[in-house]
């Protein structure tokens, strides 16, 4: 009897104990996760833990940014690279639920979206209601470079980059700004010295090491994982587009500097000629995109962009650079039909090729065209009198991004180096007399041209 007893009681306790299982799995599943917007199970095929709770941390800041009409687009590569995959079946799939949790479900700290500045009026109810969510959040200001060029304005800060915070997941939003060349921007993620540098795994984030340009993007609302969200048209471009982002601000300060050491000339003619070289800059980077050839400032160009951020108003002529594995036959046609006529071609696509077109008056546009060599880049050029070959040599560079004259361009991103090896060490100082054989500090001799191929390598219109 004493045994049947103890049996009965185990059997009992083990009954209790699992109603009571099956009560809280109930409770969390109908009370908990209405209240704080999990539902997992509208994923199906997801799997638990720290995969959902990615999908959740997601779900949930979508559900906070529709709550006070903030339109944000997905940017973060690692999504936007699943995407590109099956793109095709997601522009044309239904808005049925999803038979797994393909993207949101990814293993990543982070997930990333981008914000238009004037789409938003920065509201402090959005952070109200983020921590009524359980967000946690942090917001990274600093001063707008827009505004460095107007003494009187250059300390004005603004919001760059927000984090959102969720049990082990956050959100990366990042604030995209227009410039004057009609391009979006976005600055670098410098913490105060006051914040807590392990809010975040920082040094994980994709956006913020450096400053962003970007061309403004054509959005795409797809269902994605049974969340909608907007993402650029062409997932793969805008992920060429970002692994050539990095922009570099003019030197707004240091142009102060050099003006009071020498005075701005504000002539006449040098408003004038400023303006033909803005103009013929903006023709050609127009002409040049068009066909889809990467190109650089050069020469005087980027040594004025670099010193003082303007043209230099002596220099008389407009300089850019071209990788001669970006050339194309259609470069001079394509100028003409601008309504810039061929002045001069010398040298040839395997040697030394310069072309330089005739622009309003006597303001020219020189195209240098750089050859890259093991352990340097040089571009050549030609005397056409003597058939003499130059060439001038620098050291490696990549592009970055800046904004010229109210335009998108590309500069070396090692620009002092780039400007030291034309210039040398003085490059500071202004120097009116010039002679492009002798002066730079990275000429050299290169022989000369065969006197049978004159016809071919020295043309001049």
């Amino acid at each position: 009897m004493q045994k049947i007893n103890r049996n009965a009681v185990l059997a009992l306790l083990s009954l209790t104990s699992l109603v009571f299982l099956l009560f809280q799995l109930c409770y969390y599943k109908f009370y908990l996760s209405q209240k704080n917007g999990a539902a997992f199970s509208k994923v199906r095929g997801s799997q638990s833990g720290q995969d959902s709770t990615r999908w959740h941390v997601v779900r949930k800041f979508l559900g906070l940014i529709s709550s006070h009409n903030i339109p944000v687009y997905l940017i973060d590569p690692l999504i936007l690279g699943l995407v590109d995959k099956d793109i095709e079946q997601i522009r044309s799939s239904p808005d049925g639920p999803s038979p797994e949790c393909k993207y949101f479900c990814a293993p990543r700290d982070f997930t990333t979206f981008a914000l238009l500045d004037k789409t938003w009026k920065h509201e402090g109810g959005l952070f109200r209601t983020a921590e009524k969510m359980g967000f946690q959040w942090l917001k990274i200001i600093n001063k707008d470079p827009r505004l460095d060029g107007m003494d009187d304005l250059s300390g004005m800060e603004i919001p760059l980059h927000y984090i959102f915070k969720l049990a082990s997941h956050a959100i990366h939003l990042v604030v995209f700004y227009e410039r004057s060349g009609n391009f979006l921007w976005h600055g670098p993620l410098r913490l105060k010295q006051h914040m807590d540098r392990k809010f975040v795994p920082f040094r994980k984030l994709h956006f913020g090491r450096y400053p962003g340009a970007y061309e403004k993007p054509e959005l795409l609302l797809v269902s994605i994982d049974d969340l909608k969200v907007q993402i650029p048209k062409n997932p793969s471009s805008f992920l060429e587009e970002m692994s050539h982002s990095r922009f570099l601000e003019c030197r707004y300060r240091e142009a102060r500097a050099f003006f009071q050491l020498y005075p701005d000339d504000a002539s006449l003619d040098a408003v004038e000629f400023r303006r033909k070289a803005k103009s013929l800059l903006h023709l050609a980077a127009l002409t040049l995109n068009n066909l889809g050839v990467k190109f650089w400032l050069s020469s005087g160009t980027c040594l004025g962009w670099y010193r003082q951020c303007n043209v230099i108003p002596h220099s008389k002529d407009v300089d850019l650079g071209i990788f001669i594995r970006d050339y194309k036959a259609d470069i001079i046609p394509a100028f003409q039909k601008a309504g810039l006529p061929l002045k001069h071609k010398f040298g040839k696509v395997e040697d030394s090729l310069e072309l330089s077109f005739q622009g309003e008056d006597d303001v020219k546009l020189d195209i240098f065209f750089f050859y890259e060599e093991d352990d340097h880049i040089w571009n050549g050029g030609t005397q056409a009198k003597s058939g003499k070959k130059f060439k001038y040599l620098f050291p490696k560079f990549t592009l970055c991004w800046t904004e010229f004259v109210e335009l998108k361009v590309h500069v070396p991103c090692e620009t002092l180096q780039y400007v030291e090896a034309n210039y040398g060490p003085e490059w500071k100082v202004p120097v009116k007399m010039w002679d492009w054989k002798s002066s730079p500090s990275n000429v050299q001799d290169n022989g000369v041209w065969p006197v049978d191929e004159w016809d071919d390598v020295i043309q001049i219109y």
